[in-house]
């Protein structure tokens, strides 16, 4: 929980302020969950502060909130591809993904409640009001794949036609792969010095 809540905080996730009169003000929770390694043996111990984004208003806390994910069709023909050349693959967890979402625009206000075991005893009535998303917001999702698909944009890749979350790399005879679900991502590319290369860019 500490580690989790200091991220929040370095990532200035949000700001404390008197609670406005007649804020909708969400209420949040603390989520405990077990990491596992492939074997199925626990890696770690993962904590995720949420808000209870059910309790969000359209139009006032929230506008847009779509968010393509990769189909099952093109997990499916890029993978065979990479197999079928023997290329690398590789899978990429981002971690805190939504703190990574772009600030918060100026037309949504959201208030969220301090967490649980955080309150601040200085300012124990004030309210988070949000800067980043958070888990648990309808829009978070929408604001990291812009932010992601930004960021690949920047790297030389190009999002697919047929599937906006396969995105493709292609310099000469370079080719890279990224499929993109959410938070979870899968990489492959004609060589493993390009895998690596772009996977320590990520």
């Amino acid at each position: 929980m500490i580690d989790e809540y200091r991220a929040l905080i370095a990532n200035a996730t949000w700001r404390l302020v008197p609670r406005p009169p007649g804020a909708n003000v969400v209420t949040g929770k603390w989520i405990f969950k077990h990491k596992f390694h492939s074997d199925g043996t626990l890696a770690r111990h993962k904590v995720y502060w949420v808000v209870r984004g059910f309790s969000q208003q359209p139009s006032v806390d929230y506008d847009e909130t779509f968010s393509p994910v990769v189909k099952p069709a093109t997990i499916r023909v890029v993978l065979s591809i990479a197999a079928s050349r023997t290329r690398p693959i590789h899978q990429l967890d981002v971690n805190n993904t939504f703190l990574h979402g772009h600030p918060r625009p100026s037309e949504e206000t959201d208030y969220c409640q301090q967490p649980f075991g955080f309150i601040d005893q200085y300012a124990p009535d004030h309210v988070c009001l949000l800067q980043k998303s958070l888990y648990g917001l309808k829009q978070a999702p929408r604001a990291w794949y812009q932010r992601f698909a930004m960021f690949l944009c920047l790297l030389g890749f190009v999002a697919s036609a047929s599937d906006t979350s396969l995105f493709v790399y292609k310099d000469r005879d370079s080719v890279a792969y990224l499929l993109l679900y959410v938070d979870d991502i899968i990489l492959t590319a004609s060589s493993l010095a390009l895998l690596q290369h772009i996977a320590s860019a990520c």
